[in-house]
């Protein structure tokens, strides 16, 4: 029964070996911190921004994952890591020799399992994010001027500080602020010509004007800023609604938060598809220092040479005879045919 993929393996290969996955460990181990800090990062901010994501979108999922996979490879680089370090010694690696075994089963099944996952979840996610931002923004706009309902009296705030870091007014322009009332009702006088006028103008009752909030003005602009009747071109001298860039954030917010975080998911992909193809390396050379060292019972400088591989041949065998097993089952061999009964006249000749 011949094992899975062999490889001999001299003394000088065993140490080598031994001192180039002890390495490649450690490295193993940085990726995974590194990716702990990246989807820990990407999920602060989606804490930070979970008002203006619908909470229906599953991409919170991917930094999730992300992180469980990141702690499991820092364990399994740290664990490696000291496994190989004590196989160069005697005294050191029967303490280790029970360990192994484990570490490559949750290596293999729980790091490898959850990185697959998370590199699916990197490809798929990221495509929710328009329609999750799309609604959320949308709802955060309708909130805005509901500074004392329990449940949104923080939404014109959050609404204000993300236009402000983020450089970007409304959801896709600042003409997004046209069709929602963002002024309080509290904040309205009800004897006032204008506001009569524009409420019962308005199907639903609301305040809309032609202006946006505070949050909305670029601070690099050289003149004061402009929040109201921003489509009347006789209103303001020297400006031209036409392009209100010069004094308003240019960008929609949608557009932002959606380049941001699809970018943070991106990095993301990279370092777990980096992670991976580095973790079967260290898991390969795990399986065969350790099988190359079971054949001398546990020294790595025992004499001769020994053998390391992938898999023992008794598995291969094992499946092979299933396999074989398996489709005989569904054909019948010609001697296996049953006999049929003879009639009655050739019984009588």
């Amino acid at each position: 029964m011949a094992p899975v993929l062999p490889l001999v393996l001299p003394l000088q290969s065993r140490i080598r070996l031994a001192q180039g996955l002890w390495l490649l460990c450690w490295l193993l181990a940085l990726t995974g911190g590194l990716t702990i800090l990246i989807s820990g990062h990407l999920l602060v901010q989606l804490w930070h921004l979970g008002t203006f994501l619908a909470p229906s979108c599953p991409f919170p999922a991917l930094p999730q994952v992300a992180l469980a996979s990141g702690v499991v490879v820092l364990g399994t680089g740290m664990m490696g890591a000291g496994a190989s370090r004590a196989s160069l010694d005697a005294a050191q690696y029967p303490l280790w020799r029970g360990v192994l075994g484990p570490l490559l089963v949750a290596g293999t099944a729980g790091g490898g399992g959850l990185l697959l996952l998370a590199m699916g979840l990197a490809l798929g996610l990221p495509w929710s994010l328009g329609a999750g931002l799309e609604e959320g923004l949308g709802t955060a706009l309708a909130h805005y001027k509901d500074t004392e309902v329990p449940g949104h009296c923080h939404a014109k705030r959050l609404m204000d500080e993300l236009q402000l870091r983020h450089h970007c007014c409304g959801r896709h322009g600042y003409k997004d602020w046209f069709g929602v009332q963002w002024v309080s009702s509290r904040y309205l006088d009800p004897n006032d010509q204008d506001v009569v006028d524009r409420t019962q103008n308005n199907v639903e009752g609301l305040y809309l004007t032609d202006g946006v909030p505070f949050s909305c003005c670029n601070p690099h602009s050289p003149r004061p800023c402009l929040q109201s009747r921003l489509s009347d071109p006789y209103a303001h001298p020297i400006f031209d609604p036409r392009q209100p860039n010069l004094n308003l954030w240019a960008q929609g917010c949608h557009g932002v938060l959606l380049k941001y975080l699809q970018g943070w998911a991106s990095t993301l992909s990279g370092m777990l598809a980096g992670t991976f193809l580095l973790q079967a390396l260290v898991l390969l050379g795990l399986r065969y220092l350790q099988t190359a060292l079971e054949g001398l019972g546990g020294v790595m400088d025992g004499e001769g040479e020994t053998q390391g591989y992938l898999l023992p041949g008794g598995l291969r065998d094992m499946l092979k005879t299933t396999w074989w097993k398996g489709g005989a089952a569904h054909r019948l061999a010609p001697e296996e045919t049953p006999a049929t009964e003879a009639s009655p006249e050739e019984g009588a000749a």
